[in-house]
């Protein structure tokens, strides 16, 4: 059966030894007030909600699923109550605004209390998480009279947020969709229209529900250029604050879904629904991408958390499951055979399962520290750099996590064999609930354009230039350990600079490829992101490899083993994407299209 415990002491050794995240957080008057003493005991209380309140409904949530009645969204059986002390303990406020209750907890930290949401219910998982973004977005862009009015609520988990962009006949080109915002009298709005795939959209939750939706305004400029962003609660406030009258806003139905059953993905009729302007005319989609890069990042942790789930459940299942004998000879003298863990691809297997979620736990800490620092930093010049990492990191991370995720699921479910293909085992809920995340908050082939494009092209390269710069002075300064030969990371420096040298020629030949060929871009731009993702792996391995050459431990000594498989085993991948790359556009655009 599946099996999941919150992975503490490699979440505490990532945050406060590797990266030391205390120290940043001393640095900065928003977050001083956060100790390693601190982070450690809200990281025992999440593991213990988690495993206690939220794992034990991901099965029978699944089983169950959402329930829709004549425009009422019923979740299943013990989501509401769940819901309920969730919210009563204060996890809805985590890393809220503390002006308007929140709790002002840092994303370093953050990002690790998501990963244990999504590996014990994903589906429960996306009702907080797209709250969150909400609330960030109307931190940044409302006014102070929406702030006051909605922030509280929503920190208090009394009311919950939305997204909406997505209509029937678009998606990622938002700048053709229809859903209009027309003034009123008395300063509102009134929108129409009709969105869909919207998470959260209707369910028993909460009091009231909060859409953040776009819209055109009748005079809008064409294209994306002509949005603009609106808040539309499911009940308006009476004078008290309140859920007052209803809105002229409800759920047409909900999808019926491969996975994340438990989580009511909703079409939503917007209808002369009374609404409020968020930041200024037609400059929605900015706003927006507030709350969608959070959500980006966010979704890519939802990819690490279920393949942290999955990795624990196969790894247990291996140490159990009897059959065949040890290439080598009987490992397992009292039994009529060896558990499976003593084959060869079992530990194949399994590895490749921790090294890339150890690997993906690293990135999210440290682009969740990067956030810090972008939000917090009082330094003008460290803000700046900390948004120009961030931004070059989240397609990386919603992407790579994502595929990566996907990926170990489906390697945990073949650790089971046929049992990981039968519901009952679990296995095959992971890959179902992470297949979406693939998809969702923009397609890995989107974020990959939005890498490659966006992010190194469009700017010669120069955020990538940044990063090797900083991974190359690190590697410098930090890559000399006491007895290096002896913990094998001689090697390792040799590996990572070699990986170093072929993230910088490669992107090097992504810029001079695109100035001769524009379906450049397109063409390369997922292997791009996978080479990238590889290379940034190896870095972050690199310096988890350094922090656990100092440690006499078992903990330790399986760090430097997993990190050795990573080098050996997963970074040569790298190799072959750059190949990839190299070859340029030319045969993938070469066939025409009615030969396909």
């Amino acid at each position: 059966m599946a099996t999941y415990k919150a992975p503490l002491d490699d979440m505490r050794f990532i945050l406060n030894d590797v990266f030391q995240a205390d120290q940043l957080w001393a640095s900065m008057t928003a977050t001083a007030d956060v100790t390693r003493d601190l982070s450690d005991a809200i990281l025992d209380e999440a593991g213990k909600m988690v495993e206690n309140l939220l794992f034990p409904l991901n099965r029978d949530g699944d089983e169950e699923g959402c329930h829709f009645d004549d425009g009422e969204v019923t979740t299943p059986n013990g989501f509401k109550e769940a819901f309920k002390t969730y919210a009563e303990n204060g996890w809805t406020a985590f890393s809220g605004n503390p002006e308007f209750g929140g709790q002002g907890m840092p994303k370093s930290l953050a990002v690790l209390f998501e990963e244990m949401m999504h590996s014990a219910n994903s589906s429960f998982a996306l009702y907080p998480a797209l709250t969150n973004g909400a609330t960030l977005c109307l931190d940044a862009h409302a006014s102070d009279e929406l702030k006051q009015a909605y922030l509280p609520k929503l920190y208090s988990g009394e009311w919950t947020g939305t997204m909406c962009l997505t209509e029937p006949h678009c998606g990622t080109d938002l700048g053709i969709m229809r859903s209009k915002a027309v003034p009123t009298d008395d300063g509102a709005y009134a929108i129409s229209g009709t969105k869909i795939f919207i998470t959260g959209g209707e369910h028993d939750l909460a009091d009231n529900i909060v859409h953040l939706v776009l819209a055109k305004l009748p005079d809008a400029p064409a294209g994306s250029k002509g949005i603009s962003l609106f808040l539309v609660p499911k009940f308006l406030p009476d004078a008290d604050g309140n859920p007052g009258e209803r809105n002229g806003v409800a759920a047409g139905s909900i999808e019926h879904k491969m996975g994340i059953k438990g989580s009511a993905t909703c079409v939503m009729n917007f209808d002369d629904a009374k609404g409020w302007l968020i930041g200024e005319p037609n400059q929605g989609l900015a706003a927006m991408f507030t709350m969608m890069n959070y959500e980006r990042l966010s979704i890519g942790i939802q990819g690490l958390g279920l393949g942290e789930a999955s990795y624990q459940s196969a790894a247990d299942y291996a140490r159990e499951r009897l059959q065949g004998r040890a290439a080598t000879g009987v490992q397992n003298e009292g039994g009529n055979a060896d558990p499976i863990i003593v084959h060869g691809d079992v530990r194949r297997m399994l590895l490749t399962m921790r090294a890339l979620n150890e690997g993906g736990r690293a990135l999210s800490t440290y682009v969740g520290m990067e956030l810090d620092k972008a939000k917090f930093s009082e330094d003008d010049a460290e803000r700046k750099a900390a948004q120009d990492r961030v931004a070059l990191m989240t397609p990386i991370a919603k992407a790579f996590f994502t595929d990566r995720g996907f990926e170990t699921t489906v390697l945990g479910q073949q650790v089971f064999g046929g049992h990981g293909y039968v519901r009952e085992w679990g296995m095959e809920q992971f890959v179902r609930d992470c297949r979406i995340s693939q998809i969702y908050e923009g397609t890995n082939g989107i974020q990959a354009l939005d890498l490659a494009g966006r992010k190194v092209t469009r700017n010669g390269g120069k955020y990538v230039d940044a990063f090797l710069a900083d991974v190359r002075g690190w590697i410098d300064t930090s890559l000399k350990v006491e007895g290096a030969n002896e913990k094998g990371l001689d090697s390792i420096r040799e590996r990572l600079v070699a990986a170093v040298d072929l993230l910088e020629s490669t992107t090097a030949e992504l810029l001079r490829q695109a100035g001769d060929d524009p379906d450049t871009v397109n063409a390369s731009a997922v292997e791009y992101l996978d080479l990238f993702g590889y290379v940034t792996y190896a870095w972050l391995w690199a310096r988890m490899m350094v922090t656990a050459a100092q440690r006499d431990d078992d903990f330790g000594r399986a760090k430097l083993t997993v990190g050795r498989f990573y080098f050996e085993r997963l970074l040569p991948r790298a190799g072959a994407l750059a190949e990839q790359i190299k070859a340029g556009p030319a045969t993938l655009m070469s066939l025409d299209q009615d030969l396909f």
